[in-house]
């Protein structure tokens, strides 16, 4: 943004909130040796405090909690299955909704405001926003696990075989097992959680750039709940907001832990394991916190620049360097067949193929809503000036069209591999997937290191966005609290990662997020309601 412009000043005809509420009036500002602090007592206290009892208790009682982080995550997983699919069909279908309606003229900012940010600047943070650890996990072997079950019509799961393949599957038709198992995978990465995070920026957005409200959750839901939104409802509201953020990150850090691992011990024969991870995180997390240190310009930003470029550098080369022409046709022709899969795949009940359902799409919402707070806030702040049609458009479009190409590449080119007699590749745990789809293509050595730079920037610059986000949240709206309270919450990403990962590994981050993510489902499906609401008292822009 401009250095001129004040980003929560309207230009032009607003209707704004009137309400006595100032930013950080509830919050505690003292000064602790020489670092200050400026919180909200409630939200920070009692998100603090909780995350540190959950780490305690779970470094405390490894053995113990690993059975019920599973048993929580099957429980909601199968139990609620439909419910997350359901709550994801009406956030596309909102967003939908508002793009064609008149409410798509309400502009953002004021009738007069102009964007921050040129289009190119404007996609360029979309598509970061787009990509992450688990693009790098999931970018080769999801696909390719589709694909594979989909051509078997099932899978073995601890010796017993499982309706996992989506759908119907697709046996012994190689062909449509491909178009069946790219479909499958940009389900989980198109339209549905990106119409997630457009709800909750959106709803940001407006509320503090439209009613000069702070720029926290709860602003969003002052149509329905009016002044009590600064009470303990607002209070309740935020916190979960945290806790859902915290939790959705320490699974994509711990994701990011067990491939970098991986990756090492397959270059290098460093050994795999626990404590191979745990110190993962803790370098890792050691860098963020120089990273949070360095502020937003220096640290986070320059990170970002250096991870894009090495991502489209490997992006293109894994193009040029494997099946070319395939991967480029495979890009429309994987685009059409998830249109013609799509009604199958949303449909939230009578589906046969529970374990794809519940395995995959179920864990995939919470985990995605879980991230809502985190990527939402960062969309808001970059989309001032934009229509609400020319937000929901770009952010639909731009940041999943990133994303269907990365699959398309990464996971065209390991099925390709499949079809060609390396099937190794399927074989291999999935972590280690993307290295072994690397090791076929020239120069392995040096595209799988690139590969181990990327998850580890991917990492610190999740961490350290991610705690700029429950920072924010957590001071009442202050977009530019003291840093020693990033800090704080930098730390504790890392530490909420290490207690899981001794706690029961992926079961256990899994767990955490479906967890987190279940009860901000219902907040962000209330906030459809007051989205629309604030949207209908907003003039229109000419």
């Amino acid at each position: 943004m401009t250095d001129k412009k004040d980003p929560m000043q309207p230009d032009g005809e607003v209707n704004p909130i009137d309400t006595d509420y100032q930013i950080g009036q509830d919050n505690i500002a003292m000064n602790i040796g020489p670092f200050g602090l400026d919180i909200h007592n409630r939200v920070f206290l009692i998100s603090g405090l909780t995350i540190i009892a959950f780490v305690l208790l779970t470094l405390m009682f490894q053995t113990q909690v690993e059975p019920v982080f599973s048993g929580i995550k099957n429980w909601l997983t199968s139990s609620l299955d439909w419910f997350f699919i359901s709550a994801a069909n009406i956030f596309v279908l909102l967003c939908i909704f508002l793009i064609f309606s008149p409410l798509g003229k309400v502009r953002l900012g004021g009738t007069e405001a102009t964007p921050d940010f040129s289009y190119l600047g404007w996609f360029s943070m979309l598509f970061a926003a787009g990509m992450g650890i688990g693009l790098m996990y999931f970018g080769v072997s999801e696909p390719l696990t589709h694909f594979s079950t989909a051509l078997g019509g099932t899978s073995i799961e601890d010796g017993v075989r499982t309706d996992w393949a989506p759908l119907a599957g697709a046996v012994g038709n190689e062909v449509e097992a491909q178009r069946l198992g790219m479909a499958s995978t940009i389900f989980h990465w198109g339209l549905h959680p990106w119409a997630i995070y457009a709800v909750l920026a959106l709803g940001l957005a407006l509320f503090s750039f439209n009613k000069g409200l702070p720029l926290t959750i709860r602003s969003i839901f002052y149509p329905l709940l009016g002044e009590r939104v600064w009470g303990w409802p607002g209070h309740f509201i935020d916190i979960l907001a945290v806790l859902a953020t915290l939790f959705g990150l320490a699974t994509s850090l711990g994701f990011g832990a067990s491939q970098a691992a991986a990756g090492l011990h397959y270059l290098f024969g460093i050994p795999e394991g626990t404590t191979t991870e745990i110190l993962l995180v803790v370098g890792i997390t050691a860098i963020a916190l120089f990273s949070v240190m360095a502020g937003l310009e220096a640290g986070v930003k320059r990170l970002s620049e250096i991870n894009m470029t090495l991502a489209v550098i490997l992006l293109f080369f894994v193009i040029f360097v494997g099946p070319t022409l395939a991967l480029i046709t495979g890009f429309f022709s994987n685009l059409v067949a998830y249109l013609e899969y799509l009604p199958q795949l949303a449909n939230p009940i009578g589906r046969e193929d529970s374990n794809f359902v519940e395995g995959w799409t179920a864990f995939y919402w919470a985990w995605w809503i879980s991230w809502s707070p985190f990527v939402g806030m960062f969309i808001a702040r970059v989309s001032r000036g934009r229509t609400v049609r020319e937000f929901l458009i770009s952010v639909l479009l731009i940041p999943s069209t990133a994303c269907i190409l990365w699959m398309s590449v990464f996971g065209g080119t390991g099925i390709s591999q499949y079809l060609a007699g390396y099937t190794d590749v399927a074989n291999l745990d999935l972590p280690l997937q993307l290295f072994g789809m690397l090791d076929s293509l020239p120069l392995a050595q040096i595209t799988s290191f690139i590969a181990i730079i990327l998850v580890v920037i991917f990492f610190v610059t999740s961490s350290d966005s991610g705690s700029l986000v429950v920072d924010t949240i957590a001071a009442g709206g202050k977009v530019n609290a003291p840093t020693p309270q990033r800090v704080f919450w930098c730390t504790f990403e890392g530490l909420i990662a290490i207690a899981l990962i001794l706690g029961g590994g992926l079961v256990a981050l899994q767990a955490m997020a479906v967890s987190a993510g279940f009860p901000f489902t219902l907040v962000l499906l209330m906030s459809c309601v007051a989205l629309v609401k604030g949207l209908m008292t907003e003039p229109k822009a000419v």
